[in-house]
């Protein structure tokens, strides 16, 4: 009686262990990255640090409270003094300091967003490999089929004595070659999975699926939207961070000036059998003098970093557009060679294959003839799928470059790049 309840708990726990399949296009790994992946998650945890330090800039220093005891002797009296004291900026260190804080703030949110650039272009990568070797492996087994049935014809021609049994085994050898390929890319499928399911927040254990084809062959042109990249932006904000620490620097050259209330009560035994009480009520101030220390080393070294902040951000934009232009005209030469391949060498190929199958046929050529023939065709099919895979690549390399999936940068960002 217990055995249909065990049944039906056991399968309602089968169902929950198994996750349904992700099905993901290539324009969907942006969005599952920037979603679901770990290191992400973390990396912005640093840009809370960054509100918290930018919580406790810019305050003044606290109150100190004082209080000192002398008892009375001869010459003195008994004394209890309290002292208070504050200190306060003569320079503008504090809003210096407040600005410099919300600089690093809108830094850290933009090495953020640098992060979803490249971790989004290696996701992509790793898809457009995927769904290449999907299509190569189509490629693989219609050859596979082609080939096998090649080899059914040879053995039964040779069974009746009209052709040779060498050519029978030879096209049986042609046949487990290809599908022995065909596995060779299953392989190479599972590790390029094992890459990919991390960086999408995918249990090693789910199933993780591509859908959708890759795009046509367009070559964009190329703009000026590389100002937008994240860490382009980000070297614009080190530089502005860089001169707002030149300026704390300079605005340390003066400590801060210090004021401060204190009172006393005083107390003397005159006579044995009279006690005179008394008290006042002061004010100090303190002024520190740069005479022996200006600030000049710390001065000197973050002059020379704001200096190196601007030339980093110079190389930068060079290798940006750089790297476009690169991936710019690998696309051109992928797309021109892909579109060679398809349009003229392989119609050749395919005719010239089908002309030797017919004359095979008729017994006016070899099998060697026919699978080099075929060999030919497929190694031009694999070229033309080469071609686009390398097409696709170059053209995420240069989405990236010029920051396409992360181009826009956070208004509290960019107001303080502005700052």
């Amino acid at each position: 009686m217990f055995r249909p309840f065990f049944l039906t708990t056991s399968l309602m726990l089968t169902a929950a262990c198994t996750a349904p399949a992700l099905t993901l296009s290539l324009t969907d790994i942006g969005t599952q990255v920037r979603s679901a992946n770990p290191t992400l998650r973390a990396a912005r945890l640093a840009v809370e640090e960054a509100r918290g330090r930018q919580l406790g800039s810019g305050r003044l220093s606290n109150p100190e409270f004082g209080y000192g005891f002398q008892n009375q002797s001869n010459v003195s009296p008994q004394t209890g003094i309290f002292s208070i004291d504050q200190a306060f900026p003569i320079t503008r260190r504090l809003s210096l300091e407040k600005k410099l804080t919300s600089q690093l703030v809108g830094a850290a949110e933009l090495e953020v967003r640098d992060a979803e650039r490249r971790l989004i272009a290696e996701a992509q990568s790793l898809a457009v490999q995927l769904m290449s070797l999907t299509q190569q492996r189509a490629l693989r087994q219609q050859q596979t089929a082609l080939a096998t049935k090649l080899s059914e014809f040879v053995v039964g021609r040779a069974k009746v004595g009209e052709i040779s049994a060498l050519d029978a085994a030879q096209a049986q050898v042609d046949a487990q070659r290809l599908l022995l390929e065909t596995r060779k890319l299953e392989t190479t499928k599972v590790s390029l999975l094992g890459q990919l399911k991390p960086m999408l927040g995918v249990q090693p254990t789910d199933d993780l699926n591509l859908s959708g084809a890759l795009p046509a062959l367009a070559v964009p042109g190329m703009g000026a939207g590389w100002m937008q990249r994240a860490d382009y932006q980000l070297a614009q904000t080190k530089i502005a961070a860089a001169q707002t620490n030149t300026n704390l620097a300079k605005a340390r050259r003066m400590q801060d000036v210090s004021f401060g209330l204190f009172a006393s009560r005083e107390m003397q035994d005159v006579t044995p059998t009279h006690r005179e009480r008394t008290g006042f009520l002061g004010f100090r101030i303190s002024i520190p003098l740069p005479f022996w220390n200006r600030n000049q080393g710390e001065i000197a070294e973050k002059a020379a970093s704001a200096e190196r902040a601007q030339l980093e951000s110079e190389a930068l934009g060079k290798q940006i557009i750089s790297e476009a232009e690169t991936a710019r005209r690998e696309m051109q030469a992928n797309a021109d060679l892909a579109h060679e391949t398809r349009d003229k060498l392989l119609p050749l190929v395919i005719e010239q294959t089908d002309k030797l199958e017919k004359a095979y046929e008729q017994g006016q050529t070899n099998l060697l003839t026919i699978l080099r023939a075929r060999e030919q065709r497929l190694q031009l099919e694999a070229a033309a799928l080469d071609a686009e895979r390398d097409f696709h690549l170059a053209r995420i390399r240069y989405e990236a470059a010029t920051g396409k999936h992360a181009p826009a940068v956070p208004a509290s960002s960019s107001n303080s790049a502005k700052q």
